[in-house]
């Protein structure tokens, strides 16, 4: 079955830095959703915050199993109702792949409920990811590391919740380490956080990084039926077993609660 996935991209820096402009002239989001689109079985599109209702609307989202998240310059002008509709979904099951500087991504720091701050220098220095969980699926057909020689640093502390697993370790010339592949589970939808993607270097064009996003969309795919969350009032009559109602009640049977 296709694994439909969105690729978001806020599309700012393509626009507005010629290095940006000449590592990506199609953009990061298109460059990232045709190297998703090698692999067999994974249907990739690209949208950007520029697009209607910020490329997000509830039909696009409906029709996305997992959906790619890459932004940095213009975190503040993403709108909570776009935020809302996001959060909703992943609720369902749908994946989300966090991207690089999507660490403070409005979407991501409401899933984690922390700053998700880290210490940052950019230098174009080397690092080498770590694999520190090789049987995970997010990892198979890669070594013992990635290695890419001109990044920006991302360093530790990193304030995120602790995760579900730690896929790769970060370290960087300059001596810093940081977990740099990080799930959580939020609802019935999957997360995963992956450092690297510095706009003013050629990531997204790797072997191994697309190899990453491949498997990582692969991990993250719906499972099991949607969950709807939506928090019903079953009246008396209606439990599992016999109820007799006692005393007073703020609300009729059926009627909706305060949320």
């Amino acid at each position: 079955m296709t694994i439909n996935v969105t690729v978001w991209g806020e599309n700012v820096h393509e626009q507005t830095n010629d290095v940006v402009a000449r590592i990506y002239p199609d953009g990061m989001h298109h460059c990232i959703a045709r190297g998703l689109n090698e692999a067999k079985g994974i249907h990739a599109t690209a949208v950007t915050l520029q697009d209607p209702e910020q490329g997000l609307s509830e039909a696009t989202l409906e029709n996305t199993d997992v959906l790619l998240w890459w932004g940095h310059a213009a975190h503040g002008d993403v709108l909570e109702e776009t935020v809302d509709r996001v959060q909703a979904r992943v609720l369902q099951g749908m994946g989300l792949i966090v991207l690089h500087s999507g660490h403070y991504a409005k979407i991501f720091k409401r899933l984690m409920g922390t700053t998700c701050s880290l210490k940052w220098r950019e230098a174009g220095e080397r690092e080498r990811l770590w694999v520190v969980n090789p049987g995970h699926p997010i990892v198979q057909g890669l070594g013992d590391y990635i290695e890419l020689p001109h990044t920006e640093m991302y360093g530790e502390p990193f304030a995120v919740p602790n995760p579900d697993e730690v896929i790769f370790i970060s370290a960087f010339e300059g001596g810093e380490v940081f977990r740099s592949g990080l799930t959580y589970k939020r609802g019935n939808g999957k997360i995963f956080y992956f450092r690297p993607g510095h706009e003013t270097y050629p990531i997204y064009y790797d072997v191994q990084v697309k190899t990453v996003l491949k498997n990582a969309v692969n991990w993250a795919r719906p499972e099991g039926s949607r969950w709807i969350d939506s928090c019903p009032n079953v009246p008396a009559d209606q439990a599992p077993n016999p109820v007799e109602i006692k005393g007073e009640s703020l609300h009729k049977p059926g009627e909706e609660g305060f949320k």
